[in-house]
């Protein structure tokens, strides 16, 4: 694509980190402009569950934004979250009270560095598909796991992986694939049926 990526380091972002983990430069783009442009409404998800005292939605959610800072190479971000992952998952009330303002501010202050990326137009990789192709290729794939379709199985499974999971939901997939080259159906099924609900 050729796209100039210099300022990007000016917003402390490690950008060969989010280029190895994303797979190309297109792909990082596009994972930055879809960092950005959840921001309203992952921000709005910790206050709320906050606020509830839900720990387990809240930690779901503080776990999804580190593993999406840490995509884009937004490290220091990334540990704030992973802090608070881990102090919800111990129950650690009044590190998550300390902590969370911390966060957030920092997740304010990386958002609004990346205000440019809304201008650069859509950028989606040559095999990226959207979240509508991506739900009905599971299901296709589901379907061809259920008929031991080996060939349909393997062929679906490489046009969901251009879907721009998460890192963890990426490494499941590779998993799946694992599963199916070695004949184990059921357990690559349970694999995309946990993974498709992080389907955006």
């Amino acid at each position: 694509m050729g796209t100039d990526l210099t300022w990007l380091g000016e917003t402390g972002l490690d950008t060969e980190t989010g280029l190895s983990y994303t797979g190309g430069e297109d792909k990082y783009i596009s994972a930055l402009q879809r960092f950005y442009k959840n921001y309203e409404k992952n921000r709005a998800r910790v206050i709320e569950y906050l606020e509830a005292g839900d720990y387990e939605n809240y930690m779901i959610t503080v776990h999804a934004l580190k593993s999406n800072a840490k995509m884009i190479g937004a490290r220091d971000l990334s540990t704030l979250f992973e802090t608070l992952e881990s102090a919800a998952r111990n129950n650690e009330t009044e590190l998550i009270e300390a902590q969370n303002a911390v966060a957030l501010n920092a997740y304010d202050d990386l958002i609004q560095k990346l205000a440019p990326v809304s201008d650069m137009g859509d950028v989606r990789a040559a095999d990226e598909i959207s979240g509508e192709e991506a739900r009905q290729t599971a299901d296709k794939l589901l379907a061809a796991l259920d008929d031991f379709d080996d060939e349909e199985a393997k062929r679906l499974a490489k046009i969901l992986s251009g879907y721009p999971f998460r890192m963890t939901q990426a490494d499941k997939l590779k998993e799946a694939v694992s599963f199916i080259e070695d004949f184990m159906y059921d357990e690559a099924a349970d694999i995309i049926r946990q993974i498709v609900p992080t389907i955006e």
